[in-house]
């Protein structure tokens, strides 16, 4: 069978899989829309979890970044990696005792007021609408690819899945949707790295392989991968060329910003108890690990693979994969020189020895432009491995955008039906009728997303990134302060949201929208990327929320009860 054959089979069989559970698994109530009803287990809850975090971004778009930054592009798994870390041991059990539906349902009571909640819902908005932009965007590369239509048709496709069982199901569907999501997508990715891995170093486990040598020789991997870079042009693989403080802020923002994302806190609420949110938080970690383990030797392999098989290749010669993914515009090549042969090197190096060789060669610039998205899912044709495993990649990357989508466009919904109308707006709306305001509100979030999907303003795992800055920036404050500082007020906690969240949100659009000739490090604050620049967000929050907090009236003593109880493990409130 084709590629394509396999391909629709296999996404067709998965597509029939979601849809069939999203059907038995239908809300019938405000709470299960919200959080399932409460009784999802904890190893179910365990997965659902690490495939409502595990997004596009980490599934097709971190292997590709680690592949083409090389060290530098660590930042992002050590930052994702942490801060789930970070949510599991610090925030989550407590969020979950205080025993609300969403973030800004706790932002709002813990800070006993209406202008906090509203302050919350629009920072879960914003947050949960520029990720999932992210994610739309990897749903229309899959399609485009495997399916050979265009990326808009391809965003369109995935929109009308996520349709479906997010409005029909919510919560309660999207959770059962995710287990098996996860399945999928971390056989897909598990399944093509064990088999190059054993072709490259003959290591069946790719994270030995990762460290193992070439087949055949006694080099190393990354020796072979740090050669064919610097043969290039490139920096060798495992160095950094990053600033040192601008890694640590991005590597801090990424932290901060999991901890603080809202579609993954929620999930915590979805558990019948304390104990059982501690226990799916381990599981969830679990389960992460397996791929982010992996992620790395994929990075690698596909740069070995890559650099191997284009360089001073003839165009002519080159395999069906190649002329495919130049159809979906992801792949470019431009022969400068007229002879017919791929120059895939650093144009832009500043070793002044490495260009006059260039020179000498004949190369006139750099001939080969590859979308880093493209990395994960070309890895199994570039290493030309069997159909049906590339079949199978596609099906888990659909897999892991459409699980994150789902469950970020259910914090929408949420902060719109529950948050704004419920809570703000007509607090004596029907069970029906907020239930019906949740499902219109999924399904107007759907079509936005999809706008985004199609006029992203970067790509995937940038955009991403900006989520984080701004995640950091607003809820992580609010929420560790909530928790850990009795005293902090809502004038505190407010002030600190508002500050936080525009000057982070700023600082991206000036640097990325409208100065984009000046996004250089010479230009940035301290040094700090936009990337980054969500740590120094979250410093100016807490400074803003504590010098607010001392010149205003004192938190409620019930409040201050309140947050003592819920940091008391033996003292239940489920």
């Amino acid at each position: 069978m084709s590629v394509q054959s396999w391909t629709y089979l296999i996404v067709g069989l998965s597509f029939a899989l979601y849809l069939y559970i999203a059907y038995r698994s239908r809300a019938g109530s405000t709470k299960e829309f919200y959080v399932s009803g409460g009784g999802v287990k904890p190893i179910h809850n365990g997965m659902a979890t690490a495939a409502d975090w595990m997004s596009a971004a980490s599934f097709i778009s971190m292997a590709g970044i680690i592949s083409f930054m090389g060290r530098d592009g660590g930042v992002y798994l050590m930052g994702w990696t942490g801060g789930y870390v970070l949510l599991a041991l610090l925030l989550a059990p407590y969020l979950r005792k205080f025993g609300k539906f969403t973030v800004p349902d706790f932002v709002g009571d813990r800070y006993y007021s209406q202008t906090a909640r509203i302050v919350a819902v629009l920072c879960a908005i914003v947050v949960s609408f520029t990720y999932v932009a992210g994610q739309m965007r990897g749903v229309g590369i899959v399609f485009s690819r495997f399916l050979e239509v265009d990326i808009n048709t391809g965003v369109f496709i995935g929109t009308f899945i996520v349709f479906i069982y997010a409005v029909l199901g919510g919560m309660k569907g999207i959770t059962y949707t995710q287990v098996a999501q996860y399945c999928v997508l971390m056989f897909a990715f598990l399944v093509p790295a064990i088999f190059i891995s054993i072709m490259l170093t003959g290591h069946a486990v790719p994270q030995l392989g990762f460290g193992g040598n070439v087949v055949d020789t006694d080099v190393s991997l990354l020796d072979r991968l740090d050669g064919l870079s610097t043969q290039l042009g490139f920096a060798a693989y495992t160095e950094g060329v990053r600033p040192v403080l601008d890694v640590a802020a991005i590597t801090m923002a990424l932290m901060v910003g999991t901890a603080g994302l809202p579609h993954v806190i929620v999930r915590f609420y979805t558990v019948p108890s304390v104990q059982g949110a501690r226990s799916s938080a381990g599981w969830a970690l679990l389960f992460i690990a397996m791929l982010y383990t992996t992620a790395p030797a994929v990075s690698a392999f596909a740069r070995a693979n890559l650099l191997q098989t284009v360089d001073n290749a003839s165009y002519a010669e080159m395999p069906a994969w190649f002329k495919n993914w130049e159809n979906t515009g992801l792949l470019k090549y431009e022969d400068k020189n007229g002879d017919g042969l791929i120059q895939y090197y650093n144009d832009k190096s500043t070793d002044a020895a490495f260009l006059a060789q260039a020179t000498r060669n004949g190369w006139a610039g750099n001939e080969l432009t590859i979308d880093r998205d493209i990395i994960v899912l070309a890895n199994p044709e570039i290493a030309r491995l069997p159909n049906w495993v590339i079949g199978l990649v596609a099906a888990g990357a659909l897999a892991a955008a459409l699980s994150t989508a789902a469950g970020l466009l259910l914090v929408i919904s949420t902060a719109f039906a529950h948050d704004l109308v419920k809570r703000c707006m007509k607090p004596d709306i029907s069970e029906k009728g907020e239930l019906r305001c949740a499902r219109f509100a999924a399904g107007g979030a759907v079509f936005v997303a999809a706008y985004f999907g199609i006029n992203p303003p970067g790509f995937v795992a940038q955009v991403v990134a900006f989520a984080f800055g701004l995640a950091a920036a607003s809820f992580f404050p609010a929420i560790l302060m909530g928790i850990f500082q009795k005293k902090m007020n809502r004038e505190g906690a407010v002030s600190g949201m508002i500050v936080g969240i525009i000057f982070t949100a700023s600082y991206i659009s000036y640097f990325k929208f409208m100065h984009p000739e000046l996004n250089t490090a010479e230009h940035w604050l301290f040094g700090i990327s936009p990337e980054g620049i969500g740590t120094i967000g979250m410093l100016i929050n807490f400074i803003v929320a504590q010098t607010v907090m001392r010149f205003t009236p004192e938190t409620p003593a019930s409040v201050q009860e309140e947050v003592e109880q819920i940091r008391v493990p033996r003292i239940s409130t489920d």
